[in-house]
């Protein structure tokens, strides 16, 4: 919108502000965000929370939620702490409980795949029977048989292949887009096929970084789980 400017314009100037100022929709709260959260049995649901909600909720401090704004741009990245595991792992930005993962909700049809992979993990944990009724589930691990990691930990374990899954697929993407653009700049060298092979080698460097960055969160989580 264009203004007039003149003896008064500071004052008209003053008003049109605080009058866009007014049309604007108000805040439903402070750090207002919907999540999908899908529990230790599978079930999910979406909720939309609050900042300071999730902060109690979780035991995370503010500076951990940031890492999770779809805004900003951070590395990918894996902080655990005393009741919560922060994970950033390319698509996937998640807050991991021993009861349950919060999910910032995402129409991304690699999260949709996610989500529908951690269902499944969650619904295949078998559980231990009672001493008093055998028929009965208590909700806990079995104790016979191989030792089964905890519901966070097989949640963790589902990121991180997923976060692999993803960039497999996008190595293998480029690998058939590199092989003709080879073959094409050796049977004809010139300036298109020379930038389309930079271009190519330009995102290899990308994709070898984040791959990098994912196998050492992954060692890391490795080495601090034995």
């Amino acid at each position: 919108m264009a203004y007039k400017l003149h003896v008064h314009g500071d004052e008209e100037l003053g008003r049109s502000a605080a009058a866009a100022h007014a049309q604007q929709p108000r805040r439903k709260g402070i750090g207002m965000r919907v999540w999908l959260v899908v529990s230790e049995s599978g079930d999910s649901h979406v909720e939309e929370v609050g900042k300071h909600a999730i902060m109690r909720r979780t035991g995370l401090p503010g500076r951990d939620l940031r890492v999770l704004d779809p805004m900003l741009s951070y590395p990918s990245t894996i902080l655990g702490r005393e009741r919560a595991i922060v994970i950033n792992l390319e698509h996937i930005k998640a807050i991991v409980t021993a009861t349950e993962v919060l999910m910032v909700n995402s129409t991304n049809p690699l999260m949709v795949q996610f989500v529908a992979d951690l269902r499944d993990r969650a619904r295949d944990m078998p559980h231990q029977k009672s001493e008093d009724d055998p028929n009965s589930m208590t909700g806990t691990p079995v104790a016979d048989g191989p030792k089964l990691l905890p519901f966070e930990f097989r949640a963790l374990e589902a990121c991180l292949e997923s976060a692999c899954r993803c960039l497999e697929s996008e190595t293998q993407t480029l690998e058939q887009e590199a092989y003709p653009a080879l073959d094409e700049l050796t049977s004809k060298i010139s300036t298109l096929n020379l930038e389309r092979v930079r271009q190519i080698k330009s995102r290899l460097v990308a994709i070898s970084g984040r791959v990098q960055k994912v196998n050492a969160k992954k060692w890391f989580v490795i080495c601090h789980s034995a």
